[in-house]
């Protein structure tokens, strides 16, 4: 019996961060600086952590290569969420996600060529719609927004798109080692605890409407809470899954946003979305079949 639990689990994965997706927004624009949802993601990663050590009946890993292979697969993951801070300062959304929207790319060679994954036509078919509706859906955001300053916006762009693909390949390897997807999960929370003095450093004080409340504080906590479940079903994927696949899958996520968007906003899709859901759900359709 071939196991599926990837698909369990990468669907998890999906639908969370879709649900996420759609609220992620509303502390921002309510004047919760996107400094503090970073440290809100950060501390809803412990009792998510927590409930990993749980599952393992409190087991860990501890040696040199897991403290390594952990702490590089975190500071990879939460040190690229800080750098699109930066990638925003110089460079409009719109511009900036499609780039950096496309790091499977990265996964899925450094998986072919180290991991020596292989996936049949119909997957394969499935992995190249999946990446082609992954552009689809990032190709928004509001182009009013015009703002470019430089070139400092694509460096950082291009650092995370390399950071955040590495992490998907550094993941399925680590889980190939043995080491648990429990213990990867830890070390990523870890680390983005560590980063919080970052992220708080890297607050604009100086911005106008800044809204510190305990009320959104916690809002914010609960949604990114979201996030930290998708990030504990993603490690558990890569450990059933071959990354050829829950790589591109995981950057399907939008689709679920679009979804939600759709019926609570009814927000209508343009043409390019669209065409990014047919593309998603197709891929979604090709890559489980095995």
């Amino acid at each position: 019996m071939k196991n599926r639990k990837w698909l369990l689990f990468i669907s998890i994965t999906m639908i969370t961060w879709g649900i996420w997706g759609a609220f992620s927004e509303i502390p921002e624009k309510a004047g919760f600086p996107a400094t503090f949802t970073y440290i809100a993601w950060a501390l809803a990663m412990i009792p998510c952590a927590i409930g990993a050590l749980c599952t393992a009946k409190w087991k860990f890993d501890f040696n040199a290569r897991s403290i390594l292979l952990g702490c590089m697969i975190g500071f990879l993951g939460a040190g690229g969420q800080l750098l699109l801070f930066e990638a925003l300062r110089f460079g409009p959304a719109y511009i900036v996600f499609p780039f950096i929207s496309m790091a499977p790319v990265v996964t899925i060679t450094l998986s072919m060529v180290f991991l020596k994954e292989r996936a049949g036509r119909i997957q394969l078919f499935g992995i190249a719609a999946a990446l082609c509706a992954i552009l689809f859906l990032s190709l928004q955001g509001d182009k009013s927004d015009s703002h470019v300053t430089g070139y400092l916006w694509l460096f950082f762009a291009l650092l995370i798109f390399i950071m955040w693909g590495i992490q998907g390949f550094t993941m399925k390897f680590a889980n190939k080692t043995e080491m648990q997807a429990e213990s990867i999960f830890v070390y990523m929370a870890f680390t983005a605890i560590c980063l919080i003095p970052v992220a708080y450093y890297m607050t604009n004080w100086q911005a106008e409407g800044i809204n510190l409340s305990w009320e959104w504080a916690i809002k914010s906590f609960l949604i990114q809470l979201l996030n930290a479940v998708g990030a504990l079903t993603l490690v558990y994927a890569y450990r059933y899954g071959k990354a050829i696949l829950v790589s591109p899958m995981e950057g399907l996520a939008p689709l679920f946003t679009m979804v939600l968007s759709l019926i609570i906003y009814a927000v209508v899709p343009d043409i390019v979305t669209q065409i990014g859901m047919g593309l998603a759900v197709l891929a979604m359709i090709t890559m489980s079949i095995e």
